[in-house]
């Protein structure tokens, strides 16, 4: 063979693999939540990173709720592969095993610890480990799960009248999902679980009294104040309730190790950035409800967020008495919370401390008026 001809045989080699390097691998992805809502924006986030960063090579076709499947259905579509994968919640999924609510962190303040410390235990405690374990030996889903989403803390809810202790919403006909809605019943609420889209259209024909979603942006974007004017926080339901990704298994397998890698370097980059975006966003939100739409931003009674916090202990004892795995689960959370919470308490001010300093609760007024006046 020529010099000439083993140069253009090397070349095309060369093209060849280049080609193959660039070759498009497209995951058909659908989320839980309406295209409007801001926890679908950390979905359009993540799939925008992942084509930028790999440069086309591995592609997210993100969808809206109902876009292939209904959106309580993304997780068995996931795992038939009728989606290669989904944006979604695991408090969704407590019908088929309580145990998918301690992959969101779970109700009750998960033991004192804030949004970072959950994460830290999912990153640093095991429990990235222990949901995969869930998913794929406990529910038998062919699923890789990610966590992605921070939607919290969340606000306890919007009602149609004021209410002023535990006795006051007893017989309230509620929305609420994942096993919160277990420990509302268990104190005497009425509870409905409905995807977020079908909370307006049903306080509009009076099925419900009140509701809980998430609370500033995204319960402004829902419309919340076009029906209810009483809005309360906080809420210990969901203190620190983390979304996900669920990835077919056998994509999850099929795509290279450094795709994999791509994925989970991506998710705790939106993790991170769409969450200080939320935060700030809650905030004009919250200004807006007040001085625009007339909304009563109030304080949750404190005995009911007592009373919800031994509910769910109450809850969660029994159900690690039937389940070996949720126990599992939660004595890991427990162990986790039990090192770095008292730490954490004593190397942060508390928040309200500084807070105080700078924007007194007492005597002073609320920013929202004060913003109205100007």
């Amino acid at each position: 063979m020529s010099h000439l001809k083993k140069a253009l045989v090397a070349l095309a080699c060369t093209g060849a693999m280049a080609s193959g390097a660039q070759a498009q691998t497209t995951l058909n992805m659908q989320a839980t939540w309406p295209a409007s809502l801001t926890l679908y924006e950390n979905f359009l986030y993540f799939a925008d990173k992942i084509n930028k960063i790999s440069a086309g090579s591995l592609k997210i076709n993100a969808m809206p709720a109902g876009q292939v499947v209904p959106a309580f259905e993304v997780l068995d579509a996931t795992h038939k592969k009728v989606l290669d994968g989904a944006h979604a919640w695991s408090g969704y999924w407590v019908g088929k095993n309580k145990a998918a609510i301690l992959c969101t962190g779970g109700p009750g303040g998960t033991f004192g610890m804030d949004m970072i410390d959950a994460l830290g235990w999912m990153h640093h405690g095991g429990g990235i480990d222990l949901c995969n374990e869930f998913f794929q030996k406990e529910l038998k889903m062919n699923v890789h799960w990610i966590p992605i989403l921070p939607s919290g803390p969340q606000a306890f809810g919007w009602f149609k009248r004021p209410i002023k202790n535990l006795a006051d919403f007893k017989g309230m006909k509620c929305r609420q999902t994942g096993m919160a809605a277990e420990v509302f019943q268990k104190m005497g609420m009425t509870t409905v679980n409905m995807p977020g889209g079908e909370i307006i259209p049903a306080a509009q024909r009076g099925v419900i009294d009140c509701a809980e979603w998430i609370g500033g942006e995204e319960d402004r974007r829902l419309g919340f104040h076009n029906v209810w004017k009483y809005h309360y926080t906080p809420g210990v339901h969901e203190n620190v309730t983390i979304g996900e990704v669920l990835i077919n298994g056998d994509v999850w397998k099929a795509l290279s190790p450094a795709h994999q890698e791509l994925m989970k370097s991506v998710a705790s980059d939106t993790f991170v950035v769409w969450w200080a975006k939320w935060q700030r966003q809650n905030a004009d939100a919250l200004s807006e409800l007040q001085v625009k739409h007339g909304v009563q931003i109030l304080r949750t009674p404190p005995d009911i967020l007592t009373q919800f916090l031994k509910a769910w202990d109450q809850i969660a004892a029994e159900e690690g008495k039937k389940s070996p795995f949720f126990k599992k689960v939660h004595d890991s959370q427990k162990a986790y919370a039990a090192l770095v919470v008292p730490a954490k308490r004593f190397m942060f001010p508390p928040y309200s401390f500084v807070a105080n300093y700078y924007w007194p609760e007492r005597g002073a007024k609320p920013a929202a008026k004060a913003a109205a006046k100007k």
